[in-house]
């Protein structure tokens, strides 16, 4: 199965990355208000960025990376050629 990273703009500014295996199915779940709790009191606004060909292993380790990097090195890393949007 096709995991794939990817990173929300959300109605604050903030950034929120997750993963998963649709990313429209997804989105939409957290426009619903059924996806993860960030999104309480947030909304998101559309995807930043996305990275595919990963399993589920792979794709979890490289979201705890991209989380824990700084705002700014997260900025950096949407306008990156990493980026497959």
């Amino acid at each position: 199965m096709n995991w794939q990273v990817y990173i929300l703009l959300c109605s604050d500014d903030s950034l929120y990355t997750g993963i998963t295996t649709d990313v429209q199915r997804r989105f939409a779940q957290h426009l619903a208000g059924t996806g993860a709790k960030y999104f309480r009191g947030r909304v998101p606004h559309r995807l930043v960025y996305l990275e595919g060909d990963h399993d589920r292993s792979s794709a979890s380790r490289r979201e705890v990376q991209i989380k824990k990097l700084r705002p700014d090195e997260k900025r950096r890393l949407i306008v990156s050629t990493a980026n497959q949007l």
